[in-house]
């Protein structure tokens, strides 16, 4: 310790003055390779997890695609040999051993081409109301709005989320209740959503559901 400090005090002002830029680019040069190492660590990690998740989400989509399918042709088969109990009935279930297949088809409200044309009314109706707010953005009405206006994966309106934009109406003006009877005009489509369950009977002869989603896991 002495002797830095000895050797410290022999340096002239502009030793000195070299000396500490040198530290400060040493320290730069040690914060860029860390930066620069923890990037290469991330993308490394980033591309791993995309490069499993790409082929099982391309595999369940491909297996939605074969079971809908497959189903609508076993569908035919069983009307065929009179194991549907009404005519046009799409809903069954299925059981081989310890395998059961529930095949459930419900009719949903959905809406046509105007509910498009109504949503974006709307988005362009509350983006210019809240340059009027005083939160603007954060206006917890903007963003309930914007929120209800959200598709799902197919793309569609979600029906129950654009029906609570109905009872805002008193909210806003007369433009805004136009906008909403768009919506109910649109409302004259009946959409066929079917959805697949599957269970395995366990030791204890209980069938026990299989959920093939990540969060069930």
């Amino acid at each position: 310790m002495d002797n830095k400090l000895e050797f410290l005090n022999n340096l002239s002002s502009d030793e000195r003055k070299e000396l500490i830029e040198k530290l400060k680019n040493k320290e730069k040069e040690e914060k860029v390779s860390r930066r620069e190492a923890y990037e290469g660590l991330r993308d490394s990690f980033v591309q791993e997890v995309k490069s499993k998740l790409i082929p099982v989400t391309d595999d369940v989509k491909g297996f939605r695609e074969w079971l809908d399918k497959e189903c609508e042709g076993f569908r035919a088969v069983m009307n065929e040999y009179g194991q549907l109990r009404k005519e046009g009935q799409e809903s069954y279930t299925v059981i081989s051993g310890d395998f059961k297949l529930e095949v459930k088809s419900n009719k949903v409200k959905s809406f046509d081409e105007r509910a498009d044309m109504a949503a974006e009314r709307l988005m362009e109706y509350l983006k210019s109301w809240v340059k009027n707010s005083e939160k603007g953005a954060d206006d917890p009405m903007y963003q309930l709005g914007m929120m209800l206006l959200e598709r799902n994966k197919n793309g569609d309106l979600d029906y129950k989320s654009i029906s609570k934009l109905y009872e805002l109406e008193d909210r806003f003006d007369s433009e805004y209740a136009d906008i909403m009877n768009l919506f109910k005009e649109s409302n004259i489509v009946m959409a066929t959503v079917v959805n697949y369950y599957f269970y395995l009977r366990d030791k204890d002869n209980v069938w026990r559901r299989i959920e093939p989603s990540f969060c069930r896991l």
